[in-house]
C-alpha cells in the first residue's frame, strides 16, 4: 500500500503532465530480455582472463614474490605485482564522493610491502583462460611474515596496539601527532556548551554501542576489461557508480593523465556504494598492457567478501538530556569507526548526521577514523548515518519512555526544520522533518493493536545528500523525439527519471526522450551516481539543457512566424504566439521545420549543484511492528511502513522502490548482517548462503508513504531518495523489540543470540 502525505506546503506552478507519472521505464525492456550488456558481457576475440593472488593472513609483512613458474605456463601471458605500478604521490584527490590518499588507493589495488587484510591483491595473471590464470595464480610463491592483527576500532586504539601503517601520524583536530598510531584522524564538533546542558537536564542517558561490518550485498561482482592500445590510449569496460571517478582514480594510480583514459560503464546490477572504488580496472590495464592484448577480470563472491569494501562495524557513545517536558538540552556523541586497511571511514559523515534531526541547542561530536584489518571500508547507502541513527534513536525511545513522553511527540517536541543550526555550522533549509514525524504519528498504523509477544517501535533518520557536477546534452530529432546524453550511471532506473524532468519542461512525453549513458570521451564531467545526487542534480541538468532547447525552439517559430521570440510561448508541446493566437506549432511539427530554419537543435545543461546537503537532504521514519520468541530469540517483522520526505517525485514507482529497498537492507542490517570474523582476522561467513541477507518469507509487505516538501533549490523540488531510508530501520526494530520482551539492545546484528543472551540475563530492561 502506498499512500501520499500531503502537508500545507506546494510548488509554485506545481502541475505537471509527465512528472508524478508512472511510465515504463526506458532501459526495462532490454533488461528483462537479456539485452542488456553488463560488465561481463563484453567480449573480444583476442581477449585473456585475469585471475588474482590474494593474501591469506589479514596482517602479514610481504617478504618476496616469485612468479616464474606462472609465467613458464603455455597460455599465460602477463604476471603483474605492485613492482608493474609507479610510485604513488603521498597527496589527497577528489573522487566524487568522498577524497582519497593516491598512496592508499595504490596500495589497495595490489599490496606493496603489507597484507592488511585477508583477501588483500598481491598479484595478478593474464591467460587465454580462466583456468590457465587460475593455475598459474596458484603457482605464484609469496612469502609473509605473519603480524599480530587488529580488527575493531577499540582494538585498534588500545595503547599498544599492532600498527597497520608504521608513517601514519592521527590528525589531531588539525595537528599532526609525533607517534604513529592506527587512528588515522580525530576530530570534533561543537555546539554551544555541554556541560551547562547536561547540568540544566532533568534526565540524563547515556549508552553505549556496538555494530558490526556489513556488506552491500549487491547481486553483481565486480567487473572490468581494459584494452591498453598501442597507441596508448586506455579503455574500460566496467560496471560501476562512476566512470568518471574509475577514471581519475585510474590516472592518479596508473601515473597517466586522465585525458589518456576512456571509461566505458556497463550496465550495473547493484551498487549500493560499493561500486565507487576501481579495485580491478588498473590492474587489468597493466596487464593489458604487458600482453598487448584486452584483459578482463571478474571477482568471486568470496572476493566481493572479502576485498571489496563493506560498511565500517563501530564502537558509539551517545549521551542526552533533557529537562522533564522533554526538551532536549544537549547531546553528546563518541564516534569510533573502522576505516579497513586504509584511512578513510565515513565517520565524518556519520558526525554530520548523529543529531541532525533534532534542534539540540549544546551538542559535542568526537568522531575517531581507525584503521583495522579489514577490507578498505566504502559508502553503504547513507553511509555512518544508519550506525548512527541506532545509537541517538533508541536513547531518544529511553529518554521518552522515562519522561512518560509518547515518542513521536517527544521527537516532534524537538524536530529540526528550516534555521536549525547543526554542530558542524550548517543551517538547514526547508526539510521535512517534522511531516514525517507527523504522518507517521496520523498512520493507522501507529495507533493499531498489538498481540502477544509483539511491539511496536519507531525511528527517524537523516541523510544529507550530496549535489556535485552533473552534465547533460539534448539533440533535437525531426520527428520531434530527443536524444538526452547523460554521465550518470544509472541504478536504480534514473535515465527515466532523468529524462522525466527534460519532457516535463517541453510539453512531451515521457517516452518521446531516448537516454543513453555514455563513456568519458562522449560527455562532459559527471560525478558518481552516489550521494542521492542523480535525479536531482541530472536531472536539474537535463532541465538545463530541455531550457536552452526550449528557448532555441522558440526562436525557430519566431522565425517562420517572423516576429521576435518574446512573442512566443511554449504551452503543454505547443508553440503559440502571443499576438496573433492562430500561429500554432506543435513541438514535433516545429522539429520537422529545424532543417529547413537553421539545422539542428541541441541543447546542453551543465550544473555544480552544491555540495553535503544539497537540497537540505531527506528525512524517513519507519514505524515498525515485530514479534519475538522468548525461547529463541527469533525477531519477526510483522507490519513495517516506511515514511519518507522526497521533495517531489518524479515517479513515484522508483520512488517507492527505493524506500522499500532500502528498508530491506536496514532489515537486515538490524537483524542478521554481518562479518563473522574468526580468530585469524577471516571472515567466516563469505558466501551468500552464509552471509544472511533477507529473502522474501523473512519480510512483511513494507508499506510506503510519500511526503512532499520540496526543496528550495532543485527545479521541482526534488530530493534525493535512495539513502535515507536504510537509517532508521535497525533502530526501530530495535525499540520495537523492547516493546515486545522489555530488553533494550544496544548492538547489531540483533540475531536471535544476542537476543536471547539479553532476554536469560534479564538486566538491560530500560
Amino acid at each position: 500500500m502506498t499512500e501520499t502525505y500531503e502537508p500545507n506546503i506546494v510548488l509554485e506552478n506545481g502541475k505537471y503532465n509527465v512528472i508524478g507519472t508512472r511510465p515504463v521505464r526506458h532501459d526495462g525492456a532490454d533488461k528483462v530480455t537479456g539485452r542488456a550488456k553488463y560488465g561481463v558481457d563484453y567480449q573480444s576475440s583476442d581477449l585473456l582472463h585475469a585471475k588474482f593472488v590474494r593474501s591469506p593472513h589479514a596482517h602479514a609483512r610481504i617478504l618476496s614474490i616469485e612468479t616464474e613458474e606462472a609465467e613458464a605456463i603455455d597460455g599465460v601471458l602477463a604476471v603483474v605485482t605492485s613492482a608493474d605500478l609507479p610510485e604513488a604521490a603521498d597527496k589527497v584527490i577528489s573522487l566524487g564522493e568522498g577524497s582519497a590518499n593516491v598512496k592508499y588507493l595504490r596500495n589497495n589495488v595490489l599490496a606493496t610491502e603489507k597484507a592488511l587484510y585477508k583477501g588483500h591483491a598481491v598479484a595478478a595473471v593474464a591467460a587465454t583462460s580462466p583456468h590457465i590464470a587460475e593455475e598459474a595464480a596458484n603457482k605464484i610463491k609469496v612469502e609473509y611474515e605473519i603480524l599480530e592483527k587488529v580488527v575493531t576500532a577499540p582494538e585498534g586504539m588500545a595503547d599498544g596496539a599492532p600498527l597497520l601503517h608504521e608513517t601514519l601520524r592521527t590528525d589531531e583536530m588539525g595537528e599532526t601527532a609525533d607517534t604513529p598510531s592506527n587512528i588515522a584522524e580525530h576530530f570534533r564538533e561543537l555546539k554551544g556548551d555541554v556541560v551547562t546542558g547536561f547540568a540544566a537536564s532533568h534526565l540524563v542517558v547515556e549508552r553505549e554501542f556496538d555494530t558490526q561490518t556489513v556488506h552491500q550485498g549487491y547481486i553483481e561482482p565486480q567487473v572490468a576489461t581494459a584494452l591498453w592500445n598501442n597507441d596508448n590510449r586506455i579503455t574500460v569496460w566496467t560496471s560501476t557508480q562512476g566512470s568518471f571517478s574509475v577514471r581519475d582514480e585510474m590516472a592518479q594510480v596508473l601515473g597517466v593523465p586522465d585525458s589518456q583514459i576512456k571509461v566505458v560503464p556497463m550496465e550495473i546490477g547493484g551498487g549500493f556504494g560499493g561500486k565507487i572504488p576501481a579495485y580491478l580496472p588498473p590492474v587489468v590495464a597493466v596487464l593489458s598492457k604487458k600482453s598487448g592484448r584486452p584483459v578482463k577480470a571478474m571477482m568471486t563472491r568470496q572476493e566481493v567478501f572479502e576485498a571489496t569494501g563493506p560498511t565500517p562495524g563501530s564502537y558509539m557513545k551517545v549521551k542526552i538530556g533533557a529537562d522533564d517536558q522533554g526538551n532536549l538540552q544537549a547531546a553528546q556523541a563518541y564516534l569510533a569507526f573502522e576505516a579497513g586497511g586504509f584511512p578513510g571511514s565515513p565517520v565524518g559523515a556519520a558526525a554530520k548526521c548523529v543529531f541532525t534531526s533534532y534542534d539540540i541547542p549544546n551538542q559535542l561530536i568526537d568522531g575517531y577514523d581507525v584503521v583495522v584489518n579489514k577490507p578498505k571500508t566504502q559508502a553503504y547507502r547513507a553511509p555512518g548515518s544508519t550506525n548512527v541513527a541506532f545509537a541517538t534513536e533508541t536513547v531518544l525511545d529511553e529518554l521518552a519512555q522515562e519522561l512518560g513522553i509518547d515518542p513521536i511527540e517527544l521527537r516532534l517536541r524537538n524536530v529540526a526544520k528550516k534555521g536549525t543550526r547543526l554542530a558542524h555550522g550548517v543551517v538547514l533549509p526547508t526539510v521535512g522533518a517534522k511531516e514525517v514525524l507527523e504522518a507517521m504519528q496520523s498512520h493507522p498504523h501507529y495507533k493499531s493493536p498489538l498481540e502477544e509477544n509483539q511491539g511496536r517501535g519507531i525511528a527517524i533518520g537523516y541523510w544529507f545528500n550530496v549535489g556535485f557536477k552533473s552534465s547533460v546534452s539534448i539533440a533535437v530529432n525531426n520527428d520531434g523525439t530527443l536524444n538526452l546524453v547523460e554521465g550518470s550511471t544509472d541504478i536504480g532506473g534514473s535515465r527515466t527519471a532523468v529524462s522525466m524532468q527534460a519532457a516535463e519542461v517541453l510539453g512531451i512525453g515521457a517516452h518521446d526522450v531516448h537516454p543513453t549513458v555514455v563513456d568519458t570521451d562522449s560527455i562532459g564531467n559527471t560525478d558518481v551516481t552516489g550521494g542521492s545526487r542523480v535525479t536531482y542534480a541530472t536531472g536539474w541538468a537535463a532541465h538545463d539543457a530541455a531550457v536552452d532547447v526550449k528557448n532555441q525552439m522558440l526562436e525557430r517559430a519566431a522565425a517562420i512566424w517572423d516576429t521576435e521570440a518574446s512573442d512566443v510561448e511554449l504551452v503543454e508541446g505547443v508553440f503559440k504566439s502571443k499576438s496573433d493566437g492562430k500561429l500554432t506549432l506543435t513541438f514535433k511539427e516545429l522539429a520537422a521545420e529545424l532543417d529547413d530554419t537553421g539545422g539542428p537543435v541541441m541543447g546542453r545543461g551543465t550544473v555544480d549543484a552544491g555540495g553535503l546537503g544539497a537540497g537540505g537532504g531527506s528525512f524517513a521514519g519507519n514505524i515498525v511492528d515485530v514479534e519475538v520468541d522468548p525461547e529463541t530469540g527469533k525477531v519477526a517483522i510483522k507490519r513495517f511502513t516506511v515514511v519518507q520526505d522526497v521533495g517531489k517525485a518524479i515517479h513515484p514507482s522508483y520512488v517507492e522502490g527505493q524506500m522499500q529497498g532500502g528498508s530491506v537492507q536496514g532489515i537486515g542490517w538490524g537483524l542478521n548482517e554481518e562479518y563473522f570474523m574468526g580468530e585469524n582476522g577471516d571472515m567466516r561467513n563469505a558466501t551468500l548462503l552464509d552471509y544472511r541477507m533477507p529473502v522474501a518469507n523473512d519480510l512483511p509487505m513494507i508499506d510506503t508513504v510519500i511526503v512532499e516538501v520540496p526543496s528550495e533549490q532543485q527545479p521541482y523540488g526534488v530530493r534525493g531518495v535512495g539513502e535515507a531510508n536504510i537509517v532508521p530501520p535497525p533502530a526501530a526494530i530495535a525499540n520495537a523489540i523492547h516493546g515486545a520482551v522489555g530488553v533494550r539492545l544496544r548492538q547489531l546484528p540483533m540475531n536471535p543470540g544476542v537476543v536471547t543472551k539479553e532476554l536469560q540475563n534479564g538486566s538491560n530492561s530500560k
